[in-house]
């Protein structure tokens, strides 16, 4: 309650007719904007350690970057050129870009932020690149290790930061040639960031945007007193009406689903964790649950309609094949498939083979509300299969060591196919949150090492699709089906009426702020 009293004096404070803050929101001719539309980043806004990757990093440019349809357009980049062979990729850059404290933005700097991107050793995998050299003041170029065809969604998603002004505290206090810059970082309760005066861009018209820490409680409480302009809220909330604002949804692929261990149990990893599972190691345990599980019931009972059944992990972007799709939930389907596995219902009604129970506990993140109403509803729909399923929510760490060998409902969501890789190759099992199922398919891995290393993003894409479904094989629903993906939530905003946001791109998953990636484009409306 005292945090909650201490926000709401920094919102009143902000609001002040007497200062030079935030005016009232009710006044359309403001030029400064208030909004809690996620969570505070625990890592900072240093690109080189993954700031960015699930939206725009605000605060820096990218060379590349998407428009609302995913196509790929220019931002600090004025063109690239990428060798026959796919090793040598040659970019040319602006030369008319300062960073916010006024100093140029040049060939070094690029080369400077993959290069320390590179060398950090963190999420951003940059280990297919061999060498990083500056041509000259505005060409930069990059040798790979291998062809990779999703080398140029790191240009997408990499923000650019300054040489001359990076160092240990960059994270916290960022320089950068995007819209805004960083003025004000109150721990724990708000960050303040002003236009960028030297931005080469589009001019955004406002001026000022302060971006509160709120829990989802105080940030709708907060929309309600008309203290906020745009605000993030849960599905739970969104049916409720706010003056002055309307509901925005945007369609994501913020997915969730139940992640299956793949092999029977009997192994343990490097740490001594139990690998495997005897029930969903079972190809007609995986198939039947894809077939009988009913998704939009889950999109209507637990997200109260606000999302979308989900198939695979990057439903509707480029690389997704739409024969994934299983339409309708088909229990007798379901039934038929156990039956002729040789799992049979016992006196019980929970189906026995060779002594095996089909009885498992779906684990989920304790904390996630919208997780654990998944995860209940879904064991609810196994009954009519004859599977008995348990719930039970646990913290991160101790997922992180029951992962490998007990069902999880998790997440995931990003607009990079590299994702569907880490996910499902064989080469990645084990590894993290990636592969922990630890799936593993020949023909698979062969789709995406093609799709890999391929020269064109269009071929790329072929082969991510085959990966997915040739008709025969492929990691989907309808191949091995090492997941049951269940739903995609939409992203749901209470915007102040008088704003224009624009059309979105399809979401990522929740991290980041993804809805200020063309925030060049809010306005007032006329």
């Amino acid at each position: 309650m005292k945090k909650l009293f201490l926000l709401l004096i920094v919102l009143l404070a902000a609001c002040s007719p007497d200062s030079d803050e935030v005016g009232d929101s009710a006044d359309i001719d403001k030029d400064e904007l208030i909004l809690a539309i996620g969570g505070e980043p625990n890592d900072g806004f240093d690109p080189t350690t993954g700031w960015g990757r699930y939206g725009s990093p605000l605060f820096q440019s990218t060379l590349l970057r998407y428009d609302q349809e995913f196509n790929v357009e220019y931002d600090l980049a004025t063109g690239y050129e990428v060798s026959e062979d796919g090793l040598v990729w040659r970019i040319a850059i602006r030369d008319d870009v300062k960073f916010s404290d006024g100093e140029k933005l040049t060939a070094e700097d690029v080369a400077f932020t993959f290069k320390t991107t590179k060398e950090s050793g963190s999420i951003v995998d940059l280990s297919n690149v061999k060498k990083i050299e500056v041509e000259d003041e505005y060409t930069v170029q990059f040798t790979l290790e291998e062809p990779n065809s999703t080398f140029i969604y790191l240009l997408v998603t990499t923000g650019i930061v300054p040489k001359h002004a990076y160092d240990e505290n960059y994270n916290e206090e960022p320089i950068g040639s995007g819209p805004y810059q960083l003025v004000q970082w109150d721990k724990g309760q708000q960050i303040i960031v002003e236009r960028n005066p030297y931005y080469y861009g589009k001019k955004p018209s406002f001026k000022k945007l302060t971006f509160l820490f709120l829990s989802e409680d105080a940030a709708f409480a907060a929309a309600k007193a008309g203290e906020v302009d745009v605000v993030s809220v849960p599905s739970t909330y969104a049916t409720e009406d706010i003056q002055g604002m309307e509901l925005v949804e945007l369609v994501s692929v913020d997915n969730r689903g139940v992640m299956f261990p793949y092999v029977p149990s009997g192994e343990v990893t490097e740490e001594g964790h139990p690998i495997g599972n005897d029930v969903t190691s079972d190809i007609a345990i995986r198939k039947a649950i894809n077939i009988g599980v009913d998704r939009e019931a889950l999109v209507e009972g637990v997200l109260n309609g606000f999302g979308t059944p989900a198939y695979s992990v990057a439903d509707h972007l480029p690389w997704w094949n739409p024969d994934t799709v299983i339409e309708d939930s088909n229990i007798e389907l379901a039934k038929k498939i156990l039956d002729e596995a040789g799992w049979k219902k016992s006196a019980d009604g929970i189906r026995i083979k060779n002594g095996i129970e089909a009885a498992f506990t779906l684990l989920y993140p304790a904390d996630d509300q919208i997780r654990q109403s998944l995860s209940m509803a879904f064991a609810e729909m196994m009954k009519p299969l004859g599977i008995s399923v348990t719930t039970e929510g646990k913290s991160w760490n101790e997922l992180e060591k029951l992962m490998y060998s007990q069902p999880v409902m998790m997440g995931w969501g990003s607009h990079n196919p590299l994702e569907m890789y880490n996910i499902y190759s064989s080469s990645t099992r084990g590894i993290g949150y990636y592969n922990s199922n630890y799936y593993s398919n020949p023909v698979v891995d062969d789709y995406m090492e093609q799709a890999l290393h391929a020269t064109t993003t269009e071929e790329a894409n072929e082969y991510w699709k085959k990966a997915q479904w040739d008709g025969e094989e492929g990691f989907s629903a309808k191949g091995d089906a090492p997941w049951a993906w269940l739903v995609n939530l939409k992203h749901l905003y209470f915007v102040n009426e008088n704003l224009e946001i624009g059309k979105q791109k399809v979401q990522p998953h929740g991290h980041g702020w993804p809805i200020t990636d063309f925030i060049e484009d809010w306005h007032w409306k006329e």
